[in-house]
């Protein structure tokens, strides 16, 4: 990808404090800290019919707003804190891939 380093990956244990769903792509903000100073991450995932087609809605994340996210991106090549999403695990244990195949 031209804006994402696929081998530069982060973990990014936080809060889930924004949720935009809509085309083309997803955006959900995760505010975190390293170290001692807060973060606020952008994440950038698929469209969402790709999570319909695997039976994961809008409400799945509405329901974590607020709450404890784990989630691992893809760092922007511009070192910024934007990232595309691979992974998110909610706070009642689902874990949501944003991959089209393992990733």
């Amino acid at each position: 990808s031209a804006l994402f380093d696929f081998n530069d990956r982060v973990t990014l244990p936080g809060t889930l404090s924004k949720i935009d769903w809509r085309n083309p792509h997803i955006e959900l903000v995760v505010d975190t800290k390293s170290g001692q100073e807060a973060q606020t991450w952008t994440l950038e995932g698929p469209a969402p019919s790709f999570f319909r087609a695997r039976d994961i809605n809008k409400s799945d994340f509405e329901s974590a707003l607020g709450k404890r996210v784990i989630a691992e991106a893809s760092r922007a090549r511009d070192g910024s804190r934007w990232g595309l999403l691979r992974v998110m695990t909610l706070p009642d244990g689902k874990v949501v891939s944003a991959c089209p195949q393992n990733c």
